[in-house]
């Protein structure tokens, strides 16, 4: 983990200007997270924020079609969430899969203690089975949620994550522009404070998540 700290602030200023069209072939990596990681001559993908985000206050549906609300439902409780869809070819299995191998190097104790929820960018298709299948071939204890596209843009805003309804590219493909970032909230104080690009890899995850789960700085 890098020693030098950002502030939340810059990020999300950075953050709200680019994104990352998944499938889109468009061949923009749209990670702002990158691109601030390089101009402070970062080694790794994780930052530690001096002014953590407030977790968002969302109250969506989850896999079983039931109400979660995600303030309630993950206080005091390390939480990792990331914002993405499933019928991304790319960064977002990546993305998932990289967490879900990463959280099986933790002792059984400390994997049911982490939350990684995945909050969809496009609810029209990922419905609540839809999430619950994908999300299945992943790590079944992953939390997925979809809900009101407005509320889900919303509560990403809050985190500097921006996202654009979906779209049809040049092929006629549907696909679903969004930041990339992974945020880890601390089990201390419900802070996010612990933010990844899409560069982060299974061995950054496997490196941080012990410290993490104990709101620790990686």
């Amino acid at each position: 983990m890098r020693k030098k700290t950002f502030a939340a602030a810059a990020l999300l200023a950075v953050a709200s200007l680019t994104l990352s069209a998944c499938g889109s072939g468009s061949g923009d990596s749209g990670d702002p997270i990158a691109v601030v990681s390089e101009e402070a001559g970062a080694q790794k993908a994780g930052t530690v924020l001096d002014n953590p985000f407030e977790k968002p206050d969302l109250v969506l549906t989850d896999t079983d079609g039931k109400k979660y609300d995600l303030r309630e439902e993950t206080a005091g409780k390390p939480t990792l969430i990331y914002f993405g869809y499933t019928h991304c070819p790319d960064v977002c299995p990546l993305t998932m899969n990289n967490l879900a191998v990463a959280k099986k190097q933790l002792p059984r104790e400390q994997q049911d203690e982490l939350r990684i929820v995945f909050v969809t960018t496009d609810p029209e298709r990922d419905t609540s089975a839809a999430l619950g299948t994908w999300l299945k071939g992943i790590d079944p204890q992953v939390v997925g949620l979809t809900g009101d596209f407005a509320t889900i843009q919303a509560g990403a805003r809050t985190l500097g994550i921006s996202i654009d309804p979906p779209r049809k590219d040049d092929n006629g493909k549907t696909v679903s522009d969004h930041g990339t970032q992974v945020i880890a909230f601390s089990p201390k104080t419900d802070g996010g404070y612990v933010l990844y690009g899409e560069d982060a890899t299974v061995d950054d995850y496997t490196k941080d998540l012990p410290k993490i789960i104990k709101g620790e700085n990686p």
